[in-house]
């Protein structure tokens, strides 16, 4: 097996083509599609270079994995389904959870699912996948979100928002759904596995102005990770991750994210002028106890 990482330096995210070099099947976890809010445009130039990657590497891909539905960048999913049409989108099962949470935030369609179908393969705490000859286990890891999932291929973990490079920590837990205690007890999941296993984050945020990272092991995130090493106690966790979620300023692409990857990808259909639009709620997370979510960057 063999692991191509592409960093995208705008949102900070890692993207990954897992492959098997002698049979060329392929997965890919967490693409990227370009989106600068200033003037709403989108354009795929991360995925464009996943997709010259795998065609150059004559790849037959699979699946496109998704790690949860994430707030800081549109998933480039939909896009890559162009390019591999027979590629299936998978995401953890607990993804409706989300889709009902965010169905009323944004005033979608009555008749928007929320029941996952948009996405092609809901997989379950300990679900394996096939792809081709890459064995996928699926580890249920909430806590950033309710749907967080990592994937287990072979000796390598793909933690997604869970568990960041040693020096950068955790995820946050103050999204609607996140639950630090949840998270907690999600990374000593992984925490329980051979320190040799192998961990891809899903950002790395350059922390102290070292050169991007990410990968690490088990061992290394027990021993030195910041925010959760192998000796924190739940209780030290949890108040730590409260009290730095409520200093943290929402993601800038929240709004425009997550109704798209609840959609698995899906840009909103265009208006009878052609034009497709985004929905941005105005002041519903605000902290001022008047009633919206409260809400308080993906670390």
């Amino acid at each position: 097996m063999e692991i191509k990482p592409f960093f995208d330096d705008r949102t900070w995210t890692m993207t990954y083509v897992v492959f098997d070099p002698e049979t060329r099947d392929a997965v890919i976890i967490d693409p990227v599609l370009d989106y600068e809010p200033q003037s709403s445009r989108i354009w795929t130039e991360s995925v464009d270079t996943v997709v010259a990657f795998c065609k150059g590497k004559e790849l037959k891909v699979h699946t496109i994995l998704e790690t949860h539905a994430h707030a800081d960048h549109l998933s480039g999913s939909q896009e890559l389904k162009r390019h591999f049409p027979d590629v299936k989108v998978a995401i953890g099962a607990r993804i409706t959870d989300v889709q009902k949470m965010f169905k009323n935030i944004f005033d979608l369609p009555t008749d928007f699912p929320t029941d996952g179908r948009q996405f092609e393969l809901l997989l379950s705490d300990g679900e394996e996948l096939t792809a081709g000859t890459i064995r996928v286990k699926t580890i249920a890891t909430p806590g950033h979100t309710p749907a967080c999932v990592t994937y287990q291929i072979e000796d390598a973990l793909f933690t997604g928002d869970a568990l960041f490079m040693p020096d950068s920590g955790t995820g946050r837990c103050d999204f609607p759904g996140g639950d630090a205690e949840r998270l907690y007890d999600s990374i000593r999941k992984l925490y329980a596995l051979p320190d040799t296993t192998r961990i891809f984050v899903g950002h790395d945020y350059a922390a102290g102005g070292r050169p991007i990272a990410w990968e690490t092991t088990v061992g290394e995130e027990k021993m030195h990770n910041i925010q959760l090493k192998g000796s924190t106690s739940k209780e030290d966790f949890v108040n730590f991750r409260r009290k730095r979620d409520a200093t943290l300023a929402a993601p800038k692409l929240l709004f425009q994210s997550v109704q798209v990857n609840v959609d698995a990808g899906r840009l909103p259909d265009p208006h009878a002028n052609a034009i497709r639009y985004l929905r941005i709620p105005i002041n519903v997370f605000r902290p001022d106890g008047d009633g919206d979510i409260e809400l308080r960057d993906a670390r």
